[in-house]
């Protein structure tokens, strides 16, 4: 019997059964070119612009060189503190504790109806939302030491100014945290209350509330922290704490006691920090 003659040879295309599978294609030795090309581009400007910045505020290594031996000469004169020193601050530091308290409260207080209505998840109506955002932007564009300096000329120098500047500072910040927080919460509880009926209270109280809630606390005590800092810096101001007796030190160049005030604050806060760490754990 003759072969049949329009059989057609196998093709070097075509692999036979006992090739086995075919291999894979060998993995790309980078990213294309053009994304390369990208990214060197993007450290260029970057470099560019980190240059640029230095040269025109003149910070540069020289200048740090150059003030390396004032800044030994004003630590020799930090050291030792004056230890005598620490019982007349004591007050003065309960002082900036209690208005970092009072402004942190009374602005967290604050943020939370105006989160709510700057989050559109809960606020659609941007003739509502957007004049919101807009305050609160203009409210965190202002600085704690110009609000404390606005209210020091206003009341008079004191505690109730630098009260009234971390309320409307403390107010800033947590407001806008937790209007971000509100708008990236599951949406699921939100409409399934909404398709079974309930009302907008109920659907802020039951559905927005419990999800926001943890992110609201830390924010709380994330802005404690800071705040107890800045209220040891408004008294530069006149705004009443700490801060009196530390402008009044470096002006009478009492390095040594500007120092046992500085460790003072350096105590207060690590305490703090630790303390709002273990409640962070506790209420989360």
């Amino acid at each position: 019997m003759k072969p049949d003659s329009t059989a057609q040879p196998l093709s070097s295309t075509q692999s036979s059964p006992s090739a086995g599978p075919p291999q894979p294609g060998k993995p790309s030795a980078g990213p294309p070119l053009p994304g390369r090309y990208k990214r060197y581009a993007t450290w260029m400007i970057f470099i560019v612009v980190l240059v640029a910045c230095s040269i025109h505020t003149d910070a540069t290594p020289y200048q740090l060189i150059v003030g390396l031996p004032e800044m030994g000469k004003l630590l020799e004169e930090m050291f030792p503190p004056d230890w005598s020193y620490l019982p007349i601050i004591w007050k003065p530091m309960l002082e900036t504790i209690q208005i970092a308290i009072v402004g942190t409260t009374l602005g967290a207080i604050l943020a939370i109806p105006v989160a709510l209505l700057c989050a559109y998840n809960v606020m659609p109506r941007k003739l509502i939302s957007l004049p919101m955002r807009t305050f609160l932007n203009l409210v965190r564009t202002i600085p704690d030491l110009l609000f404390a300096s606005i209210f020091v000329a206003v009341f008079g120098i004191g505690p109730f100014a630098g009260m009234l500047a971390l309320l409307f500072f403390s107010f800033g910040i947590i407001a806008k945290l937790t209007f971000e927080a509100i708008e990236a919460i599951d949406p699921g509880p939100l409409e399934a209350m909404t398709a079974v009926g309930a009302s907008r209270i109920q659907v802020i109280a039951f559905g927005v509330v419990p999800q926001a809630l943890p992110y609201f606390v830390s924010y709380l005590l994330y802005t404690f922290e800071v705040n107890v800092r800045a209220a040891s810096v408004l008294g530069l101001v006149g705004a009443g704490g700490i801060g009196l007796l530390l402008d009044r030190s470096l002006g009478l160049f009492r390095y040594d006691r500007a120092s046992i005030i500085i460790l003072l604050t350096l105590v207060i806060v690590l305490a703090i920090d630790y303390g709002s760490n273990l409640l962070r754990r506790k209420l989360l």
